[in-house]
């Protein structure tokens, strides 16, 4: 009933920052509103994992692929929370 989802090495440190740099190329490129970067990044976690990682399998794919997107999205979004309160000077952050 489930699909049988094997993680490897691709899914923890290929695919999620290549998903990523992908985004920020494509939101450079084409000056693409900052709202449709976390859509663009679970069309091409899609894309990858069902073309690349689970081509075998599309229920894996597209559960997988949720998982990627979702993955790059947060690690974006966690980064970016980190660098801002980084560079924000102590006085402000209280």
């Amino acid at each position: 009933m489930f699909p049988d989802i094997q993680t490897n090495f691709w899914d923890a440190t290929l695919a999620v920052p290549t998903i990523i740099i992908v985004t920020q190329i494509l939101k450079i490129t084409f000056k693409l509103n900052k709202a449709w970067v976390p859509t663009l990044a679970n069309i091409i976690g899609y894309s990858v994992s069902i073309f690349i990682s689970h081509r075998h399998d599309l229920a894996a794919g597209i559960f997988m692929g949720f998982f990627y997107g979702a993955a790059a999205i947060g690690t974006y979004a966690s980064i970016k929370t980190a660098l801002r309160a980084y560079r924000t000077p102590k006085q402000e952050q209280e």
